[in-house]
């Protein structure tokens, strides 16, 4: 029962109006505390609530979970309990904060070990990423990149509407929100060029996507079908896939993009179940060509979730250039994990799954400096008058995420990134 869930709940603790965190989302993560303690935790409005210390104090004792299992530094084996522990803790947390549980309420020194304030914290990493999958599942955005590089006639690869489009990425380069990234080194081949030269990416672009998690899912060579995948993808989280459109360019044939795409990937630090998503299905774009049998989905399993992207300067000025939805995309979570297993891959907790650039159908809408620039040929002017083609040194990224029905609000915080400029190769 997802009673957690129930839009007239209300919390004694206060949540400002629009928080993307009501007592109906109760995300998780991992944070360091004032003390340097590093704890499980989730947050309601601007408190965080440290769940290791909440479970020694006994709160928790209903529920069949080991003494350690908030008291680590990544969620791993907590997303490895399964869906049953995620409802039930979701449901306890859920319990104990609405406005006439007195239970913490009425406790002040055991309120002064478990809250704290945002600015109290640093967020981690959430879990430990022992692989990560990009797949490429936006018609629109796939559409788009085809018109520019290939026969505008026929802009879509005959594989696309029959599969999820995948490749493996790198886990090691995956970092949260506020970590900084240095623009990229590679080789590019200069317009006219013959040979290749090296030096810092010029052309540094985000990527507009999200991306969920998973529990152990399945034996080595047993495929998880589309009709059970959901039981195995513990929540979501913004991401922004990072690329380096001239470095790609050169080096993708004929194995995909390696440098262009490894040296970061940023997340939102906080993970949102798909359990605090539930309302907020729809229905995902109709498919045609019907897929292939083990694709075939029945109900909704696409999600209703507002997306932006804002480019921050450095003095301040703050730029909309990207308005989109997550229900535009074609391919849906349930079957990149059925196509991502049908060869019997094993799929293993925290693992995690991009779901590629998201892009709408209206050009406010696409998930790229790429697209949006149309490959370089437009210029997007920003508030303060400067023009980006693409993403300048000193630029920070910010993405935002949220659902909105009802009078609840469920949202995923953000991603922040700046751009650095490259490492001095010569020092």
């Amino acid at each position: 029962m997802l009673k957690a869930n129930d839009p007239s709940l209300s919390s004694w603790l206060a949540v400002p109006e629009n928080s993307d965190f009501p007592i109906q989302n109760i995300p998780f993560g991992v944070f360091l505390t004032r003390d340097d303690i590093i704890t499980i935790g989730t947050r309601i409005g601007d408190h965080a609530i440290d769940l290791g210390a909440l479970h020694q104090l006994g709160y928790f004792k209903e529920i069949p979970l080991t003494d350690d299992i908030f008291l680590q530094d990544t969620l791993n084996d907590f997303i490895s309990d399964g869906k049953k522990t995620w409802r039930l803790v979701r449901n306890r947390i859920s319990e104990l904060f609405e406005k006439n549980n007195q239970e913490l309420q009425k406790n002040k020194d055991h309120q002064k070990i478990v809250l704290f304030e945002m600015d109290e914290i640093e967020m981690k990493l959430p879990v430990q990423i022992g692989d990560y999958t990009d797949f490429y599942s936006s018609k629109e955005h796939a559409t788009n990149v085809g018109k520019m590089f290939r026969d505008p006639e026929n802009a879509l690869l005959p594989n696309w509407l029959h599969l999820p489009v995948g490749y493996h990425g790198r886990s090691s380069s995956i970092i949260p929100s506020g970590t900084p990234v240095r623009r990229p080194y590679g080789q590019t081949l200069p317009k006219g060029a013959e040979k290749p030269v090296f030096g810092p990416s010029r052309l540094v672009d985000f990527e507009l996507e999200m991306a969920f998690i998973t529990t152990d899912a399945n034996a080595l060579g047993e495929p998880i079908s589309v009709d059970e995948a959901e039981d195995y993808i513990f929540g979501m989280v913004l991401f922004n896939d990072w690329s380096a459109r001239d470095l790609q360019k050169w080096e993708y044939v004929p194995l995909g993009p390696f440098l262009a795409k490894s040296f970061a990937s940023s997340i939102s630090p906080w993970i949102v179940t798909l359990d605090a998503l539930e309302p907020f299905r729809v229905e995902s774009p109709k498919q045609d060509p019907e897929p292939l049998p083990y694709l075939k989905q029945k109900g909704n399993k696409s999600f209703d979730i507002q997306l932006q992207v804002d480019i921050k300067t450095d003095d301040g000025s703050v730029t909309t250039v990207c308005n989109t939805n997550f229900k535009y995309m074609y391919w849906t979570m349930s079957q990149q994990l059925a196509h991502h297993t049908i060869n019997g891959c094993k799929i293993n907790s925290g693992d995690m799954m991009g779901s590629g650039t998201i892009s709408g159908p209206t050009p406010d809408s696409y998930g790229s400096m790429l697209e949006l620039s149309w490959q370089g040929t437009k210029e997007i002017t920003l508030k303060n008058g400067s023009t980006r083609k693409f993403i300048a040194d000193n630029d920070t990224v910010v993405m935002k995420g949220h659902c909105a029905k009802n009078g609840v609000r469920i949202g995923f915080g953000e991603i922040s990134t700046k751009i650095l400029p490259a490492i001095d190769l010569n020092k």
